[in-house]
């Protein structure tokens, strides 16, 4: 990593050279490593070190955007250089609010010396747990185990200077038959917060039980998810209506629901990026303070996350969630969303289902509609029936269109476990519990 030393100079240095102009810098750091298994067989060790700079310059509200993976003094003076032609020649942004004061930012814990140098013979010994009992079982495990650190700077030619730094830890594998497939994941900033072992038998477990799956027709079922189930349904609505660009744009879930219920009143959903039980991160991608800002309370719409361009624009005050200069297109998001837990384990909710399904997986998932958050989408990775109470048999995967925020209007049970996850994609994290929802409607069948 650059140190906080090392990037302090690095920003006064790009800052220096922008002339007076407004500018912001936000620099990215990370150092991963991983350990990557496939047929039971661990493939590559492999480690890698990124570093990324974003520049904006501004002339007038007139903005310029250019980015370096190189930090040495050319690389430095191209990028000014580039981002000043850029904002020059780019038509003006007259709704620009400027850039922000400096701020105070809460501490917060998220750096793990372990995970930092977290060894590759740890990370083989834990994969070579999982590839064995799945091997033991006649099936087919693959996977990835990662550990790493990072930083994110945030400076300004106000002043600002936000530095970051924290590790990651994330373990997925997949479990494989011939015709059954379960998957397990879990994230953390500590990996001894990561069981894999019993991970891999979670997916394990899985694929055995599901072999063989039978035909259902497809119709409305009272389904008992699990947490992977429940990410996906905040990730949809999060991407399709927490932001405050799609509320001012008429294209989010929550329009025309603000201050209303209209979930079950023991839904409760939140952002939170200074709780240590998530990802923390003290301030957001323009150096702004972060928050606790509450989404869905005892099942009423709170309102959306801001970032200072689309609070200027609805006469709000940001909370805090702008995101990296490339992807702010998309306006704020949520990165650090939780759900309540309930007081239910996944065996209470299928012990208390008469006919239903068991699901562990949501993918392939598309919007079809804004309003209610209408997603289409299929299952995967373990579909199991349950009757009188009991898992009774697997089932082939099923394909569904529903109102996410019907479903959970019609939640009857929450699981008192959470596991927090972090996406693919976008750096957004989320800590959830498994779910038994009353009617949930599947349009067809796999073959």
């Amino acid at each position: 990593m650059l140190g906080e030393v090392e990037a302090r100079r690095l920003c006064q240095q790009i800052l220096s050279q922008c002339d007076g102009l407004a500018a912001e810098v936000v620099l990215f750091s990370e150092d991963s490593a991983f350990t990557h298994f496939a047929n039971n067989v661990i493939h590559p060790n492999a480690a890698e070190r990124n570093v990324s700079l974003i520049l904006r310059i501004f002339t007038g509200k007139h903005m310029g955007t250019a980015t370096t993976h190189h930090l040495d003094a050319e690389s430095l003076t191209q990028v000014v250089a580039r981002a000043r032609l850029n904002a020059e020649t780019n038509p003006e942004d007259p709704a620009y609010p400027g850039l922000p004061e400096p701020a105070i930012y809460t501490p917060v814990e998220a750096f793990d010396p372990v995970t930092a140098d977290y060894a590759p013979e740890a990370r083989a010994r834990a994969v070579g747990e999982v590839c064995g009992l799945a091997e033991s079982k006649g099936l087919n495990a693959s996977g990835t185990f990662l550990t790493g650190s990072g930083e994110v700077i945030v400076a300004n030619s106000k002043g600002v200077f936000a530095y970051y730094t924290s590790t990651n830890a994330d373990f997925q594998t997949m479990v494989m038959s011939e015709d059954s497939s379960g998957r397990a994941h879990a994230s953390a900033w500590r990996a001894a917060d990561i069981p894999v072992e019993a991970l891999g038998s979670e997916a394990v477990a899985k694929a055995a039980l599901g072999r063989n799956p039978q035909r259902v027709e497809a119709g409305e079922y009272t389904v008992v998810l699990d947490p992977y189930v429940t990410e996906d349904l905040l990730q949809m609505l999060n991407y399709h209506g927490m932001s405050a660009q799609d509320v001012y744009n008429g294209r989010s879930w929550m329009n025309g629901l603000l201050d209303q219920k209209a979930m079950d009143e023991r839904v409760n959903l939140w952002d939170d990026a200074l709780d240590p039980a998530g990802l923390p991160m003290p301030f957001d991608f323009e150096g702004v303070p972060k928050q606790r800002v509450a989404i869905v309370q005892d099942g009423v719409v709170m309102g959306p996350v801001y970032d200072r361009y689309t609070a200027a624009k609805m006469g709000k005050t940001t909370t805090g969630h702008a995101m990296p200069p490339t992807f702010r297109g998309m306006g704020p998001l949520a990165t650090n969303l939780f759900m309540a837990a309930g007081e239910s384990s996944v065996e209470e909710m299928i012990h208390s289902t008469q006919h239903g399904l068991y699901i562990a997986r949501f993918w392939y998932t598309r919007l079809v509609h804004p309003k209610g958050c209408v997603t289409t989408g299929m299952t995967r990775d373990g579909v199991f029936m349950i009757e009188n109470g009991q898992i009774a048999y697997p089932v082939k995967n099923l394909s569904f269109t529903q109102s996410y925020v019907e479903a959970l209007a019609n939640v009857e049970m929450i699981g008192k476990d959470t596991r927090l996850l972090a996406s693919e994609f976008g750096g957004i994290s989320m800590r959830v519990p498994a779910l038994k929802i009353s009617r949930f409607n599947f349009t067809g069948s796999t073959v």
